[in-house]
């Protein structure tokens, strides 16, 4: 390490009183270790230098060694610098030895990558990544790390690393999913409050959209600017009403008619008024009506998801209202007298897609365009009012288009069955959902059984999913001979097995160790890649290829070119697919030459012409 003193002369590493070496007399300036401790460690916090330089510094002498403690401030910034969002999680009034906790970050990222590998590699040569990630949790880091590393890698901007994104896309899918939904049975265990239903639609948000960034601290914080605005007008016009003076998250109810109505005022000329929050008339069935941090953001959404969050802030004011489970359209109840009767005129209906409007019993029928029964009147719980959000969310999925593979309609259906574990008619939909999109035969065949242990009615029903199960699971198990690709039957092809090619726009090269006609990914990976933006779109033939820096890809054929100066890959698994590298290609082992037969002559006679407009080029 150089840098200049004020007196322009260079900083040393070591003792001062070190011999010189060959006759040389030490620099003029100062020893680097013999400057003030303050000086010196904040050189050493300065961002220029990574773990490594602070590794090699305390090694140099003790005084170095002790400014690079684990406990001190050296390796916190060395912390901070390399994972910036992991800070958040460390209280800073708690002493922590910051050398530990790198290196047990570095080792989780180490682990997660070489996961990540693993799965790319069977995603890319058996189109599937397992259903469960028990390998994350047997690592035994904290999940965040874990967390961490794979949003560092989901968000890396190089597009070498496609599948290696998408597969960490569906591993930190998977991990915060199953967060949330031990989070959903614990609220389930005590589901009573206006609060405990805003967590649950905001856990359902979460599980819908786990790569949002969806917590109910965030909805809250959101939460209590409008409450900020409705007491700040309640202040104008009644400067001593008590909503004013309520704390938030234990607010006191206020039992004054007239008081309670002030501050259902203020709400909705804040929300309504200021805020233009509204009901969404004119794209009603969009999933995101439902999510309550997108509701925030929009500022529109359907009867229920508006109806949690006036809810909340009514409570919040210190007035009690109550949810009301009305068919085709979900209202509040607003008690006018004694709470808890049982006499539907003895309470006002709060129509929140309305703006806010208040109803008699009369008007709730004409609102809701039908008759009800008085029952409908009665306030429902929160476990009723997250089974009618999740309801939504499953009638939207079984709208859903069938290239979208139907996701909302998956996730809508674990949430159900995680309320409701024992539905059988939810179940056999489950079964019949993942035998229609080939995917996890094992869990289906496990749903298929337990709908029949849970209703033996239903044999008939599952008899036929179960016996295609069993013959997929066998037939998958089967050692027989790979699919076998012939280069005669498919023209579009244009490259082969074993030749080092490059990518157009890139830079980076690769073998290709597999090619598909078309493009064989699911329809989320297509989407999710923008593969029908390409030029040729899907429809054109694919490359399964091992990147030179270790990655698994697969290319489009319209950016791929062959390497003009083809050289031996380091991939680590290049011996899994090939026996030899020729100086100009590689040689397929047995199973490749099995699967693509009529590759090998043709990767030939391409080196070959490739070599012949390499010689006319250079003697023109």
């Amino acid at each position: 390490m150089a840098a200049s003193s004020p007196e322009g002369s260079s900083l040393c590493l070591g003792d001062s009183a070190a011999s010189p070496v060959d006759g040389m007399e030490p620099p003029p300036g100062p020893v680097l270790a013999h400057l003030p401790g303050e000086l010196l460690e904040q050189i050493l916090c300065s961002g220029g230098l990574d773990y490594r330089d602070i590794i090699g510094l305390g090694c140099t002498c003790r005084r170095l060694r002790e400014l690079c403690v684990g406990r001190g401030k050296v390796w916190r910034r060395q912390l901070r610098d390399r994972w910036p969002s992991m800070m958040k999680y460390y209280n800073q009034t708690d002493s922590y030895d910051w050398l530990e906790e790198f290196k047990t970050r570095h080792k989780a990222g180490l682990a997660v990558h070489k996961l990540l590998v693993d799965f790319s590699r069977r995603f890319i040569t058996e189109r599937n990544i397992p259903c469960e990630f028990n390998e994350l949790e047997s690592f035994g880091y904290p999940a965040y790390f874990l967390e961490d590393e794979l949003l560092i890698i989901i968000n890396n901007e190089s597009k070498k690393c496609s599948v290696l994104q998408y597969c960490a896309k569906k591993i930190l899918c998977s991990m915060r999913q199953e967060a949330t939904l031990r989070d959903l049975k614990a609220l389930l265990q005590h589901p009573s409050g206006n609060h405990q239903i805003l967590e649950g639609a905001a856990l359902i948000d979460q599980y819908c959209n786990p790569l949002e960034d969806v917590c109910l601290k965030n909805i809250l914080a959101q939460l209590d600017d409008i409450l900020s605005k409705v007491k700040t007008l309640l202040t104008v016009r009644n400067s001593r009403h008590p909503s004013i003076f309520l704390q938030t998250g234990a607010p006191s109810p206020i039992e004054d008619l007239d008081l309670q109505e002030q501050a259902l005022d203020a709400l909705n000329h804040v929300l309504f008024v200021d805020m233009k929050f509204k009901g969404n008339v004119t794209d009603y069935y969009n999933p995101l009506n439902s999510y309550i941090h997108q509701v925030l953001i929009t500022k529109t959404g359907i009867p229920i998801s508006l109806s949690v969050l006036y809810l909340y802030l009514a409570e919040q004011l210190g007035v009690l209202l109550e949810p009301v489970n009305f068919p085709h359209h979900f209202m509040l109840r607003w008690s006018q007298g004694h709470r808890g009767s049982v006499n539907i005129s003895d309470y006002a209906y709060v129509d929140v897609f309305g703006g806010g409007k208040r109803l008699t019993a009369r008007d709730c029928a004409y609102v809701i365009g039908l008759y009800v029964t008085e029952e409908f009147y009665a306030a429902v719980g929160t476990k009723e009012v997250m089974q009618r959000m999740i309801g939504n969310l499953l009638n939207l999925g079984k709208r859903e288009s069938k290239d979208r593979n139907f996701m909302l309609l998956r996730v809508s259906l674990d949430l159900y069955l995680t309320m409701y574990p024992d539905s059988v008619q939810h179940l056999l939909l489950q079964a019949r959902l993942y035998f229609h999109l080939g995917i996890w035969p094992e869990k289906v065949l496990d749903i298929l059984q337990n709908i029949q242990a849970l209703d033996p009615s239903q044999h008939g029903a599952v008899a036929y999913l179960i016996q295609h199960t069993l013959e997929h699971i066998a037939k998958r198990k089967e050692d027989g001979v790979p699919n076998i690709k012939l280069r005669s039957t498919e023209s579009e092809v244009c490259y082969s097995i074993g030749l080092i090619m490059r990518h157009k726009r890139h830079g980076y090269r690769g073998v290709i160790f597999g090619w598909d006609p078309i493009c064989m990914m699911p329809p989320d990976w297509i989407e999710n890649l923008d593969t029908e933006n390409l030029t040729n779109g899907a429809n054109q033939p694919f490359y399964s290829i091992l990147s030179d820096d270790g990655y698994y890809t697969y290319i489009e054929q319209e950016h791929l070119e062959l390497h003009p100066s083809p050289e031996q890959m380091l991939h680590p698994d290049i011996q899994l697919y090939f026996s030899e590298f020729t100086g100009t290609h590689y040689i397929g082992n047995e199973e490749l030459k099995i699967q693509y037969p009529e590759d090998m002559e043709f990767t030939l006679d391409c080196i070959q012409h490739s070599l012949d407009g390499q010689c006319s080029a250079s003697q023109q």
